[in-house]
């Protein structure tokens, strides 16, 4: 009985004080009997270090996506249409709820002890290359939860003998992540000890049991993290690239998990029989990305690949500032992602990622590559920058295609010749480096991230204080984007930085750790992050 999340500590001693006491109450002879209901003879009472993994794999993919419900109605991706505006369409919170707070659970606790006790059976065993993704998972789960609430508990995480828990400095949670990395960088890199594919496959349902390809991974992490300092004096562009450099080399590296679809929780959390998106609507934003509106008029072949159309066959999206449909008639009005009015159709294919049997990524080529443009654009080196650009834009095509596949769903493939015009049209992939920009750069990388990378989408657009200008025109980095015109209640006029701790660990059981870095002020989801600023 380890296993529990930190909000569970407080409360489980003093079950186990009660416990104890009647254990002292209880005859001598019956303690024995008592006692041994903790011994399962028809299982083992400790397992192997691989048997951990697969779960905690799972959650790498599948956590992103549950608070990519409240995520992407910040970052306006997608909105959910009512009688009112939402708290998130208006970058607000859920008072006294745990929304927006999957990944502070899974970290602390699905992976939580879980994962400190893999990753110590994988060290006696000399098993190093599950011992690297162990670190992979731990950086992980630091870099996620921070990205997304700031301060965060790492030095006191995982111990079962506190009552509290201080939170650390986003500043130390960074340099942490790049410490983990680079010991899952080393680990991954030994061949000696028990270092062994097959035992790793058994339960590694991303890339088999290839360490090599996990190492590519770690690298693409640390790109991730590096890339996040660009408005800091140290952002080191060439730092960035030389990690890209070394993760992944095409979409054959794409950190992908397939979900069979036998049962509930072995389908993509977006497809349709999990019914979790059933109302949510594409915004206004992302089609304006892809229409052509916000590109001189190049109308993006993904677009009816990815998106849905009204019932009139166009695509539209909605205004986040409008309440409910607002005054779009009913053949006008978005379709849900499945492609229908309403409700959810289930076993039945439906479109791009919102499929049951989609696989959806932790990490993609064309991310990484997107990441290189951007350092390289910033270093001055255009020429880097448009290479790895177009390389982005023409991966995450194909990918478009491959995850239209997953399934057999309805969208047609993305021809070739549809690709090659999309990619010769100037306003998309300009003819000379120096007409690249980071509007082009950036808004590319949005599309390619939208509806699963939420928290990577989220950090950029913060790097970019949402509405920073393109210095080399006119246009935002992310042209269209505005925020809320009705902030929620509790924001004074500010816009959203992070989300809250969760609520059932921090505020009902931390709050006096909290009250240290303000986590009580009610708009504490505004507080500018570490490294977002100068």
């Amino acid at each position: 009985m380890r296993n529990f999340p930190i909000s569970s500590y407080q409360s489980m001693r003093k079950i186990n004080g009660i416990l104890l006491a009647g254990l002292l109450a209880l005859p001598l002879s019956s303690c024995k009997d008592f006692l041994a209901v903790n011994t399962n003879p028809n299982a083992p009472q400790t397992v192997s270090a691989n048997l951990y993994l697969s779960p905690m794999l799972h959650w790498l993919v599948t956590s992103p996506q549950y608070d990519g419900r409240f995520v992407g109605r910040i970052t306006q991706e997608w909105t959910l249409p009512g009688t009112s505006l939402s708290t998130w369409d208006r970058m607000g919170y859920d008072p006294s709820s745990d929304n927006g707070a999957q990944q502070w659970r899974d970290v602390y606790w699905t992976l939580g002890q879980n994962l400190v006790d893999m990753m110590t059976k994988a060290e006696a065993e000399q098993r190093w290359d599950l011992l690297g993704v162990g670190y992979i998972l731990k950086a992980w789960g630091w870099q996620v939860t921070t990205d997304l609430h700031g301060e965060i508990i790492v030095k006191q995480a995982i111990d079962a003998n506190r009552f509290a828990f201080d939170y650390d400095t986003q500043e130390y949670a960074y340099t942490e992540i790049q410490r983990l990395l680079q010991l899952a960088i080393t680990n991954l890199k030994k061949t000696d000890g028990a270092v062994d594919a097959t035992y790793l496959a058994r339960t590694d349902k991303i890339y088999n049991g290839d360490r090599t390809k996990w190492l590519k991974f770690a690298n693409g992490l640390l790109a991730r993290n590096l890339n996040h300092y660009s408005n800091k004096s140290t952002y080191k562009p060439a730092d960035v690239i030389a990690a890209v450099n070394a993760s992944f080399v095409s979409s054959a590296d794409d950190a992908l998990l397939a979900y069979p679809a036998t049962q509930n929780d072995d389908m993509n959390f977006l497809g349709r029989t999990r019914a979790n998106f059933p109302s949510y609507r594409q915004t206004a934003f992302v089609v304006g990305l892809m229409s052509g509106t916000a590109f001189g008029g190049a109308v993006d072949p993904r677009m009816s690949r990815m998106l849905s159309p009204s019932p009139d066959g166009l695509y539209r999206g909605l205004d986040i500032n409008t309440i409910g449909f607002g005054a779009l008639t009913t053949a006008q009005q978005p379709n849900n992602f499945f492609g229908q009015v309403g409700g959810a159709t289930v076993a039945v294919p439906s479109r791009y990622i919102f499929d049951d049997k989609t696989k959806l990524p932790a990490m993609t080529f064309a991310e990484l590559q997107f990441i290189r443009a951007e350092a390289a654009y910033r270093s001055g080196d255009k020429a880097t920058a448009l290479t790895a650009y177009t390389t982005a834009v023409a991966a995450h095509i194909d990918w478009v295609n491959a995850r239209n596949n997953d399934n057999g769903q309805a969208p047609t493939q993305i021809t070739t010749a549809e690709k090659a015009t999309f990619l010769a049209d100037v306003r998309i992939v300009p003819a000379t480096a120096s007409a690249l920009t980071l509007t082009q750069i950036m808004s590319q990388k949005y599309i390619a991230l939208w509806g699963w990378g939420h928290n990577e989408i989220w950090m950029d657009l913060r790097r970019y204080h949402y509405t920073d200008m393109d210095p080399a025109g006119a246009a935002q980095v992310y042209p269209g984007f505005a925020a809320p015109t009705t902030l929620y209640v509790d924001n004074n006029g500010k816009i959203v930085q992070r989300i809250r701790p969760r609520y059932n660990s921090e505020y009902v059981w931390n709050r006096a750790s909290l009250d240290v870095i303000g986590g009580l002020a009610l708009d504490y989801h505004t507080k500018p992050m570490w490294i977002t600023q100068p």
